[in-house]
């Protein structure tokens, strides 16, 4: 039987009826082959000969004399579809490939779970649906292509907001019709049990590399250690390593949109204990517990939740979360983009300028900072041209 699955008293299963038996079946192959040698092995090959692991951790001498701190840069930009979201996908399709599924569909923010999941598709042969809001397919068109260039359906929401969260309710009604043939190929930690721990186990492979680096070019743990957090599993992937360190400080860096005080964003900071897409969390809910729209200048925060993990490191303190807002996560896209010649991703660009701020105290000074760059920013550019006034 299915497990409570909960972090503290986050998570647990929120999902109607009909799901139940699909998510006690998914949890059964996960607990069978997360440890399976055979399929191991095979995720193995896969990470490194398809997707491009391990990653480097990369000294950024430039940004660190900028900044007056010693700055690791976990490369995750590098991998095969631009972004760390391939590490996921790998182990969850080939996982349904175990399981005898048929068919994937997944939902997408930014696009790069949609192309991570759409290469999978293509990979091992399944027929792959992606649902999207039509907001995010008009600001992130290349990676529509490129998912349809893959061979998957990208299927335009109209409902809501247009985001995530609607691309979320979509996949999850199709699944509810399609159980017994299809895998919902989740792309964060977040969702019902047990795909929090489902997809952090697949992304713990960064801090896994990101911890036996550190310790070979410095001698010793990291004192900080900085991600952006939308629903959470690159911040988790990189976390995991290090959660029982406790001088080593873990950051989230929350999108914190345009508003004033990052109000429009940043769950964690600003949000109260709610569910959403089947699992306990923090929320950003009005006093009716209806759930608010989000902004922010990356779709890939744009997430009104968070994967109840990060919910339970807030309130026990394990890990700080920071709001960033739109103009101070534009300048961490130029800060990278200018003194290292690397362009990150707009969601990343926000763990950037979390770094920045964490050096600019005086305390802090001197201190050796790992930020996982958890994507590139070629999606983002014409996005970054209109905010900046630039001619793409």
């Amino acid at each position: 039987m299915i497990k409570d699955g909960k972090f503290g008293k986050y998570g647990g299963i929120f999902v109607p009826e009909l799901l139940i038996p699909a998510l006690e079946e998914l949890e059964a192959a996960f607990l069978k082959y997360k440890d399976h040698t055979k399929f191991n092995n095979e995720l193995e090959y896969y990470l490194s000969e398809f997707a491009g692991r391990p990653t480097s951790l990369y000294y950024a001498k430039n940004l660190s004399v900028k900044l007056g701190c010693k700055i690791y840069l976990k490369r995750e930009d590098l991998l095969h579809t631009g972004a760390h979201k391939i590490n996921n996908t790998l182990g969850q399709g080939l996982l349904a490939k175990y399981m005898g599924k048929e068919r994937l569909i997944a939902e997408t923010g930014a696009g790069q779970h949609g192309i991570a999941t759409a290469v999978v598709g293509a990979l091992f042969g399944f027929p792959t649906d992606v649902y999207m809001g039509s907001a995010d397919i008009e600001r992130q068109k290349l990676n529509v292509l490129r998912m349809e260039l893959s061979g998957t359906r990208v299927l335009s929401v109209e409902s809501g907001s247009k985001t995530l969260k609607d691309a979320i309710n979509q996949a999850l009604r199709d699944w509810i019709t399609n159980v017994e043939t299809t895998h919902y190929l989740i792309g964060s930690t977040v969702g019902p049990h047990p795909y929090p721990e489902m997809v952090k186990h697949f992304q713990s492979v960064i801090g896994l590399e990101t911890r036996q680096q550190i310790i070979e070019k410095e001698e010793k743990l990291p004192d900080a250690v900085i991600a952006c957090v939308g629903g959470g599993s690159n911040a988790l992937g990189i976390f995991s390593a290090f959660l029982n360190d406790k001088n080593v400080e873990l950051i989230g860096a929350e999108g914190g949109g345009d508003g004033p005080g990052g109000r429009n964003g940043a769950t964690l900071t600003y949000g109260t204990e709610g569910v959403l897409h089947g699992s306990l969390s923090f929320v950003l809910q009005d006093h009716d517990g209806q759930i608010s729209e989000a902004h922010s200048v990356s779709a890939g925060l744009d997430y009104p939740g968070v994967g109840p993990e990060h919910s339970q490191l807030k309130v026990t303190g394990r890990a700080k979360y920071v709001p960033i807002m739109d103009k101070e996560a534009l300048r961490g896209f130029e800060l990278l983009s200018k003194y290292e010649g690397i362009i990150p991703a707009l969601e990343s660009s926000h763990a950037v300028a979390c770094a920045e701020k964490y050096a600019k105290k005086p305390e802090n000074k001197g201190k050796t900072i790992i930020v996982n760059l958890s994507g590139r920013g070629d999606k983002d550019m014409h996005i970054v041209s209109q905010k900046m006034g630039v001619k793409a």
